[in-house]
């Protein structure tokens, strides 16, 4: 039986930083039903706190997050983990520098991750808002995103997201096809960002291929 969490001023600062951020999402529909989990990672212990299963994230609280391990055992709250929390697990292990990730199921990236699928990558170029991504200086970048079949075996999911972060180091994404996508940021606003500028280049590539995807 797990204990509650223990938050400290801070913390409790970043886990209602991280609530609004998955509320928010939930107001754009991007996290329909229960789908979606978000999460952070605390700079001074490590430490990571994550949505459980089974939530509405419009009405989310920070006593609805899990304290987990970077090996993701949970260590406190309420609560059961989602089966993608692994996920999670390997993007923090795979980039020390990330402090957040976010997951949502929207339309577009939906549609985008099906129409791309044998391509193996979302290609994403000439756009202004692609500066919006951390380390892009230029209109002319190429953003690759990948695509990873949906499975329902986390543990062999987890091993191929840790291949095609391999594959794809600069990504600042990956997409899970007829799923959702996982971005990840230096901070909870660094990854809202992220979020927003991969959402709305998703959102316009969709309407630019029109009745193709």
């Amino acid at each position: 039986m797990t204990t509650a969490v223990a938050w400290s001023d801070d913390l409790r600062l970043q886990a209602e930083q991280l609530c609004r951020a998955a509320r928010w999402c939930a107001e754009r529909g991007w996290v329909p039903a229960t789908a979606g989990n978000f999460s952070f990672r605390d700079g001074a212990s490590g430490r990571i706190f994550i949505t459980a299963s089974g939530l509405d994230k419009g009405a989310i609280t920070p006593e609805d997050l899990l304290e987990i391990d970077l090996d993701c055992k949970v260590l406190a709250g309420a609560g059961r983990p989602s089966a993608e929390t692994s996920l999670h697990g390997v993007i923090y292990r795979r980039f020390s520098e990330a402090k957040a990730i976010f997951h949502v199921h929207s339309i577009w990236n939906t549609l985008l991750s099906d129409q791309f699928a044998s391509a193996g990558a979302v290609p994403l170029s000439g756009y202004e808002l692609l500066k919006a991504l951390s380390g892009v200086e230029t209109h002319e970048h190429r953003e690759l995103v990948p695509i990873l079949e949906n499975s329902q075996e986390y543990g062999g999911l987890a091993l191929e997201l840790e291949a095609v972060l391999g594959s794809y180091a600069g990504a600042h994404g990956v997409l899970l096809r007829r799923h959702g996508l996982y971005t990840w940021g230096e901070s909870i606003a660094g990854a809202r960002r992220h979020l927003e500028a991969l959402e709305f280049l998703f959102e316009v590539e969709a309407r630019r291929w029109g009745s193709d995807v």
